[in-house]
């Protein structure tokens, strides 16, 4: 019998999406009731807009669902509203980033209030994370 040695292709480990039913039952309804803000920052996201760079909104991962990211550069991108302030949610939102990073990501958050006065700022600022270079002639 002639044997061929093949060299083993070992493909990076992703988190894989949450599975868990109820897990995607919520992202459904936070996909269907979007805040302004996510809105807004979707439409300069969807579709590769940004860079080439594929986003998906609402997705579950690792137990929670984050509002945007990016598989293929390890990006979470999250917006946070004014229930985001006080100090429980504060902590809640540290663990929350730190499971995630646990995987490989990196998480950065915006304000909604940011997201609505200045997106253009803000989408500058997560191209630089993806990137490490400005889409726009400053």
């Amino acid at each position: 019998m002639l044997r061929i040695d093949v060299p083993l292709l070992i493909l990076p480990v992703m988190p894989h999406r949450d599975t868990d039913p109820r897990l995607l039952q919520f992202a459904h309804e936070l996909r269907n009731r979007s805040t302004d803000s996510e809105q807004r920052l979707w439409q300069r996201l969807r579709n590769r807009r940004l860079g080439g760079f594929k986003f998906r909104r609402q997705y579950p991962i690792e137990g929670y669902v984050v509002d945007f990211i990016c598989i293929e550069a390890k990006l979470v991108v999250e917006l946070d509203g004014g229930q985001h302030a006080d100090e429980a949610a504060i902590e809640y939102d540290r663990r929350r980033s730190e499971a995630i990073e646990a995987h490989g990501f990196r998480v950065i958050r915006f304000w909604d209030c940011d997201v609505l006065r200045d997106l253009d700022a803000v989408e500058q600022m997560i191209y630089r994370e993806l990137t490490g270079e400005s889409p726009f002639q400053l």
